[in-house]
């Protein structure tokens, strides 16, 4: 079977939205504001953008508002018209999906249950605020497993009814990009994913 490319995939829905004559409504899980800011720049000409910010799995408090007052500064002073949503932290929610999997490498089950916690949050505001789309921002890092995001986005739209737009931030030079725009806006690049392990394992 061949691999997809999820980056044509895109294409071809936004190709197909703009022969509708029509801006679709996207709630766009983000995981930080460098990772969001290629997406938006790439993004904002054919969506009307609803930025979700929901982390459970970042370890503290205070990393968790860095993050996100880096979100909300890049947004103001890029113009990006993006809205932002901030959710409250919920560490709680992640311990839960990781027990029993602490000991697992970066990039394994763990990751993926994290992904699926974070991306099914996104798919339930989505449905309930009748948004057109949902994606996330996670498939840019080179380190994330497109595939799986992918997989997820579209068990969680046939679950909650709301169509999952298909991406692989990273193509294109996206990851690239994303260092470029960080470095212009002197953004915080954190180097390591957010949780206590990933922290451990840097």
């Amino acid at each position: 079977m061949d691999k997809r490319n999820y980056q044509k995939e895109l294409d071809n829905v936004i190709l197909k939205e703009k022969g509708l004559g029509r801006k679709p409504r996207l709630l766009l899980h983000v995981c930080c504001a460098p990772c969001s800011s290629y997406v938006q720049e790439y993004l904002t000409p054919y969506f009307e953008i609803t930025l979700f910010y929901y982390n459970p799995n970042i370890d503290s408090e205070e990393e968790y508002r860095h993050r996100s007052d880096e979100l909300e500064r890049l947004v103001r002073e890029a113009g990006f018209p993006s809205k932002v949503v901030i959710c409250d932290h919920d560490p709680e929610s992640f311990e839960r999906i990781a027990r029993g999997f602490e000991d697992e490498k970066e990039g394994g089950a763990r990751c993926r249950r994290c992904y699926e916690l974070r991306m099914r949050k996104a798919a339930e505001y989505a449905a309930e605020g009748g948004f057109d789309f949902f994606t996330t921002t996670l498939s840019i890092s080179p380190h994330k497993n497109a595939d799986w995001i992918n997989e997820i986005g579209e068990a969680l739209a046939a679950e909650y009814g709301v169509a999952h737009l298909p991406s692989d931030f990273k193509k294109r030079n996206g990851f690239k990009r994303s260092i470029e725009l960080s470095e212009e806006y002197g953004l915080y690049r954190q180097d390591y994913c957010g949780c206590r392990m990933s922290r451990r394992d840097r």
